[in-house]
């Protein structure tokens, strides 16, 4: 059961604060993270310029979005399983892998959706 207090204005304003932390968290340890944001604040501007449409610059964000939030829940996995031990466990591997997979796969799509949108723009 929850906190009495914890509702209301006060939940949002503590889960804003933590929200806030992890970004710092993530800015601070991770390298990847500070990449794919970086990469993301370049291609914003590029996004806007190749979409032709409102519904194809969402796209484009979107995905460099999804990039961001697959790195915070990997590097979340990675924390947790570090905490546990840093000795290797097959499926501490396991888990880590997966995660990195995951970001693979969400930067897989970035490169699918712009080289559609570029190729419906200079070709279409």
């Amino acid at each position: 059961m929850g906190k009495p207090d914890n509702t209301g204005i006060m939940r949002a304003l503590r889960a804003a604060r933590f929200s806030a932390q992890g970004f710092v968290h993530a800015w601070r340890h991770e390298s990847a993270f500070r990449q794919e944001l970086t990469l993301g604040i370049i291609l914003t501007p590029f996004a806007l310029w190749l979409g032709q449409t409102a519904y194809e610059r969402v796209l484009l964000i979107a995905c460099l979005l999804l990039v961001l939030i697959v790195e915070l829940l990997n590097s979340a996995v990675e924390a947790a399983i570090d905490r546990v031990g840093k000795e290797h466990h097959e499926l501490s591997g396991r888990a880590k892998d997966l995660g990195s997979a995951a970001v693979f796969v969400s930067l897989a799509l970035v490169l699918l959706v712009w080289s559609a949108v570029a190729w419906s723009r200079f070709n279409g």
